[in-house]
């Protein structure tokens, strides 16, 4: 995804913290990821689910996109976890 600028949301630096994602990883996400899934009537803006692989490890970025201003806002950032999500991590186990 390609952002003139990247914004973090206090909910995403909050959860970053928590789970012990930085800012590094959830850039490399953003500009090297795959989209999951789209949410084309999230409000205020259309948004998506990235995932990409930091150190081996994967990590799912929500970013809502302003197209306005040409940016991305962090919503927020983990780790998925294998007893949620099938192999691969892009889609969620079904209950």
């Amino acid at each position: 995804m390609k952002c003139e600028r990247v914004l973090f949301s206090g909910h995403a630096i909050q959860r970053m913290f928590e789970r012990g994602v930085g800012r590094d990883a959830v850039n490399a996400v953003i500009s090297s990821g795959e989209t999951v899934a789209e949410y084309p009537d999230d409000k205020p803006y259309p948004s998506r689910l990235l995932l990409g692989f930091v150190e081996g490890r994967p990590i799912h970025v929500v970013v809502a996109w302003d197209a306005g201003t040409d940016t991305c806002i962090i919503v927020t950032a983990y780790e998925p976890q294998p007893e949620q999500w099938e192999q691969g991590f892009t889609k969620r186990r079904e209950a």
